[in-house]
């Protein structure tokens, strides 16, 4: 073929293409292949889907489309792609996708017949839980208990667990209560601290507070009254400490020796004395005031020298209660006596103990001088 005919053949192939090959002379265009993530930002175990949206892909007959996907926990072979993201790590992660088309088995092997694509996403931190705690009452008695209440959560709705503390007195309780126990501890404020874990090892601990009232002070100790002993029997010697006294005086001893802080009181009465007709009185005869106050000294006088008792730890006075005796009192250390026993007076240093002579024996002695001078 000379070059006449090829310059003519050449010119008259492209038009034998648009008229019997239209489809065959057009230039096929690139697949293109874009992906999506479902979510930008995740927790651990959160869902995560990437799409894949193709376009310009062939729609040959007997031809194919192959997508394949990679990435940390990525599976899928068609156009979406799951995503483990339990095991993941808060970072930032890119999942790619790449599509192949063209005849089955040879998908990719032409130009324009494969497209890549990525997307991005990111695994946040667990945050961790946040929690507030209240106790009631906030003030209670030494010994008495407090409810301790907390409430928490967790932003990813995590499993929580609840543990308690304080500094002092004892506290119980697993759950969102417990209960603080205040017996043995100190007066004052009492610090509990909630603290709460969810099952990713986070914490958050918050606390409050509650105050233990001090005790009340023990009641000021007060005077005790002891017995009282009677002076109505011996009409002669009306200031005597009788037999009949020994067991009430006995006793007031014991005390005293029981209590060696204590101290005793005693307090002498006397009856009114009324006035005989005609009758004066005499130098040697006794007020009411001083028949109290001696009763009230022979009753010291007894106690030192019979039972012992220090002198020192014996207050004698006199009263007014009208009656032919002489109370006995302890009065404890820290005791008031004046406030307890309102209106005694104290007995003067100067009246002197009297003897305890029996007067039978006075009678005896009488007698038997009478029958000596036969008379």
């Amino acid at each position: 073929m000379n070059r006449r005919t090829l310059k003519s053949a050449s010119l008259i192939l492209p038009l034998t293409c648009l008229a019997f090959l239209p489809m065959g002379c057009k230039k096929v265009p690139p697949v293109k292949l874009a992906c999506n993530a479902s979510a930008p930002s995740i927790y651990p175990g959160d869902p995560e889907t990437i799409t894949a949206t193709p376009t310009d892909v062939t729609t040959k007959k007997h031809w194919d489309t192959v997508y394949t996907w990679s990435g940390n926990g990525v599976t899928g072979n068609n156009e979406t792609a799951s995503v483990a993201t339990a095991s993941l790590d808060p970072g930032n992660y890119t999942v790619k996708g790449n599509i192949k088309e063209g005849k089955k088995g040879k998908e990719g092997l032409k130009p324009n017949e494969t497209a890549d694509c990525s997307s991005d996403f990111t695994v946040k931190p667990f945050e961790p839980p946040t929690i507030s705690c209240s106790a009631s009452p906030m003030t209670v008695k030494p010994g008495d208990s407090a409810t301790v209440t907390a409430s928490a959560s967790s932003p990813q709705n995590r499993p929580l667990t609840y543990s308690y503390s304080a500094s002092s007195g004892s506290i119980n309780g697993s759950g969102t209560t417990a209960t603080l126990a205040t017996t043995g501890a100190p007066s004052g404020s009492i610090t509990v601290t909630c603290n709460v874990q969810d099952d990713k090892g986070h914490t958050a601990s918050a606390t409050t507070s509650v105050d233990v009232q001090a005790p009340p002070p023990p009641p000021p100790p007060k005077t005790q009254t002891l017995c009282s002993i009677q002076f109505d029997r011996d009409t002669h010697r009306p200031t005597r400490v009788d037999n009949e006294a020994k067991a009430c005086l006995d006793d007031v001893a014991l005390n005293a020796q029981q209590k060696p802080d204590a101290t005793l009181v005693l307090v002498g009465d006397s009856a009114p004395i009324p006035e005989k007709k005609g009758h004066h009185h005499r130098r040697h005869e006794m007020t009411a005031d001083e028949l109290a106050a001696q009763r009230a000294v022979n009753t010291k006088d007894y106690l030192v020298t019979d039972k012992g008792i220090d002198a020192s730890r014996i207050q004698v006075r006199t009263g007014t209660s009208g009656q032919n005796d002489v109370s006995d009192y302890l009065v404890p250390s820290g005791a008031n006596f004046d406030n307890d026993v309102p209106g005694t007076s104290q007995v003067s240093g100067d009246i002197q103990p009297q003897p305890r002579n029996p007067v039978a024996h006075h009678h005896h002695h009488k007698a038997a001088a009478k029958a000596a001078s036969g008379k």
